[in-house]
């Protein structure tokens, strides 16, 4: 009996949109121009303990568009989940909530970013794939450099344009 209390568990408990944002500056006089405009997107991970075995993963993106020297529109958007992971070695418990959970909840971010592009009356922007184990080692090898004196920043930012 001692045996099944320490099976690994890993469940998702809930997906959830937390946070949304869409900002449109310079309407409506913006939407006049004929220029292509500029994508920016910038990708975030975060997690946090919230109880004992039960994390909530976010993943936001930030997509800035702009016309010139002018914004057309900005969207916010972070996608959480709360998953329950017990009794996983603390060596692989890292790694599931860097790489694993984010994974899970980026389909979700990509067709609410799609989404609300299209509600506001722009083409849709299609977030692309993302390898968040490249960016889970990459955070890991900025930990460890500012743990030996370096000057690594805290938070995976990608920019694709």
């Amino acid at each position: 009996m001692a045996d099944q209390d320490q099976t690994p568990v890993f469940q998702i408990q809930r997906m959830y949109l937390k946070d949304l944002s869409l900002e449109q500056p310079n309407s409506p006089q913006i939407l006049l121009e004929q220029q292509q405009p500029q994508v920016e997107i910038n990708l975030a991970m975060g997690a946090e303990t919230i109880a004992d075995g039960i994390f909530e993963v976010t993943v936001t993106a930030t997509v800035t568009t702009k016309v010139k020297d002018k914004t057309l529109f900005l969207v916010e958007a972070k996608q959480a989940g709360i998953f329950e992971i017990r009794h996983v070695p603390a060596d692989q418990l890292q790694g599931i909530v860097g790489i694993v959970c984010p994974q899970m909840i980026y389909p979700y971010l990509r067709a609410i970013v799609s989404d609300i592009c299209t509600r506001a009356g722009f083409p849709p922007i299609v977030l692309s794939e993302v390898n968040f184990q490249a960016m889970f080692e990459a955070q890991q090898a900025q930990a460890k450099a500012q743990a030996e004196g370096g000057n690594g920043a805290s938070r995976i930012i990608t920019s694709v344009n």
